[in-house]
């Protein structure tokens, strides 16, 4: 039998050494660990911090109106006739050209747009027979629907696109913002209306009237025909056409900026408050889930969020006023959706992003 003999100083030193390997394993692995949650946590503030680069500026813009009608720079008078210079001339001007001048194939297009009539078509039905079934004021009911469904796509929307995908987006935007803007009249119409054979007879009037008339539907419309038949821009046009595109968004977002009246927010908070869980909760949460569903990805995705994010519509409230709503309450979702839209878009693309589905 063969003894094996070990003195105390090769002991230890065998010891010290299993417990520096174990202590080295140990360190290595929990600095493994620290690094990779470090990773995670500086992917996550870069997506947080790109979610706040799409909102931000539209944040400055509009606080920038806030101020500047505070301090008597900007009035009433302004805010009404730049808004109309926006909507008859400067907007139809950028999704003109942004249509002629885009790469994008719109003829894959057809998908999107369709999905995008189909899910606010099922969208506006159910807001309305939840809505009727929690208020009972008719004239209150129909401004509630509108507030819930009628989005904001062809400035706040237009602004989060240009924002993340550039021109390109914008282009795509266009299509979709035509096809939403029509389904958008009719269905407001048809909230607005109360019923009876003379009533329905003056909604017809009143569709045909905002269809046929509505300058960003033809200059859509105008866009996608020079675009299909390669029609040429002259140079001197388009560069005409760009000054007036160039001021489209700073200026009707200063307009909506210094139209906002927070303080009209002490009335009919309960309406308000349910309109704007509708338009900035359940509207981009049911149609983006959806559209996730149907594979959409990337720019497409992108695109039905925002347009679905977006705030309430100012002409949300000239409907209202011209067909005997509740023109206050009109106002007031307005208001409290375009404040409340910049907190609630930055957390949708926040969480897009961070599951790279944009």
């Amino acid at each position: 039998m063969i003894e094996v003999k070990i003195d105390r100083s090769s002991a230890k030193l065998f010891s010290y050494s299993v417990i520096q390997l174990f202590s080295y394993s140990v360190i290595q692995k929990v600095t493994t660990q620290l690094n990779n949650k470090g990773k995670i946590m500086n992917t996550l503030w870069e997506q947080f911090a790109f979610s706040a680069s799409v909102t931000g500026p539209i944040c400055l813009m509009l606080f920038l109106g806030v101020m500047l009608k505070r301090i008597g720079l900007i009035n009433d008078n302004f805010i009404d006739v730049a808004s109309k210079v926006v909507f008859q001339v400067t907007l139809p001007a950028m999704l003109f050209l942004s249509i002629v001048q885009s790469n994008h194939d719109f003829s894959a297009s057809g998908k999107l747009v369709i999905f995008g009539l189909v899910a606010n078509l099922v969208f506006f039905i159910f807001t309305t027979v939840s809505t009727k079934i929690a208020f009972k004021k008719p004239e209150d009911q129909g401004v509630i629907v509108q507030g819930g469904f009628r989005a904001n796509t062809a400035i706040i929307g237009l602004a989060y696109v240009a924002n993340i995908y550039g021109n390109d987006g914008v282009a795509l935007a266009a299509l979709y913002v035509a096809s939403l803007t029509v389904l958008y009249n009719i269905q407001a119409v048809i909230a607005l209306t109360p019923k009876g054979q003379e009533s329905g007879d003056k909604a017809v009037q009143v569709i045909i009237k905002t269809l046929t008339k509505n300058p960003l539907i033809i200059s859509i419309a105008m866009g996608v025909l020079f675009y299909l038949l390669s029609i040429p821009v002259p140079k001197m046009v388009s560069d005409a056409g760009q000054y007036f595109a160039n001021m489209t968004l700073p200026l009707a977002l200063l307009c909506t900026g210094g139209s906002l009246d927070i303080r009209s927010l002490k009335k009919d908070k309960g309406p308000t408050w349910f309109s704007t869980g509708y338009k900035l909760v359940l509207a981009p949460l049911l149609i983006t889930s959806v559209a996730i569903f149907f594979d959409f990805r990337g720019l497409d995705l992108g695109l039905i969020f925002l347009m679905s994010a977006a705030p309430t519509a100012a002409a949300s409230y000239v409907m209202a006023r011209a067909m005997g709503g509740n023109s206050t309450l009109a106002a007031n979702i307005i208001a409290l959706t375009t404040v409340v839209s910049l907190i609630t878009c930055t957390l949708g693309i926040f969480a897009l992003t961070a599951m790279n589905l944009i």
